[in-house]
């Protein structure tokens, strides 16, 4: 017999049709803006699959752009998004991508700052308002964004990964999931951690402390925690 949960059943909160085109759309986006980790203008969506075909019809557009200015799933101005962008001063564009094997709710967000690429987030919208993070730059990872984590970018050496898990084990963190990439031995790697409890900042500043560390975000998945890391963009 299968299990199902009332979420699963019920569904999100949420404002639109449809869970995964227009509230997983949304969080996709505003966890990628988190990512970022530096405050942006413009934002280019690159829409694959189901994303590229019925985008405009099932409000995904409006979705990601809303989700891109930080605001929640749930939040009922989601069908303003556009004029709210307008105030905010965010820019963005939308076009049609295939990439292979990937789901067909995936977009690609790139972050820009005066023209400047700060960021690129590959992920998928999967049901029920649920996402997948797929790739970060150009480094696989595999985040769900369904527990509190941790995205470092370092330098590739030994010893690297115990010093900074000794940080978290100062704090009482304890780790549920990681995953580690890199292009090339001793070259930059990136390290996703999702834990079980919230990351303090002092946790996170500690970390930022370390020496060949090049970026810290902490992802905390709690509405009085976390903020979105875009100015003038607010979270609701």
């Amino acid at each position: 017999m299968m299990e199902l949960s009332v979420f699963e059943v019920v569904g999100p909160i949420m404002i639109g049709s449809s869970s995964s085109h227009t509230a997983g759309a949304a969080k996709l986006a505003r966890i990628a803006g988190i990512i970022a980790g530096e405050p942006y203008d413009h934002v280019s969506f690159g829409l694959h699959g189901s994303f590229a075909k019925t985008y405009r019809g099932h409000g995904t557009d409006r979705a990601l752009v809303f989700g891109a200015l930080g605001y929640y799933e749930d939040d009922e101005r989601l069908p303003n998004a556009f004029e709210m962008a307008k105030q905010a001063g965010l820019s963005y564009d939308f076009y049609e991508t295939e990439l292979e094997g990937a789901h067909e709710n995936t977009a690609v967000l790139s972050f820009f700052q005066r023209d400047r690429l700060i960021c690129r987030v590959i992920g998928s919208s999967i049901g029920g308002a649920q996402i997948i993070i797929t790739q970060i730059d150009d480094f696989p990872t595999y985040f769900t964004a369904q527990s509190p984590a941790l995205i470092l970018s370092y330098q590739d050496r030994p010893g690297a990964i115990s010093r900074l898990t000794g940080v978290l084990a100062e704090y009482g963190i304890n780790i549920a999931v990681m995953k580690v990439s890199r292009l090339k031995k001793g070259g930059t790697a990136l390290c996703t951690i999702e834990t079980d409890e919230a990351i303090p900042e002092q946790a996170a500043e500690q970390l930022r402390t370390i020496p060949k560390v090049f970026q810290v975000r902490a992802i905390n998945l709690f509405r009085e925690e976390e903020s979105p890391c875009t100015e003038p963009q607010k979270s609701c």
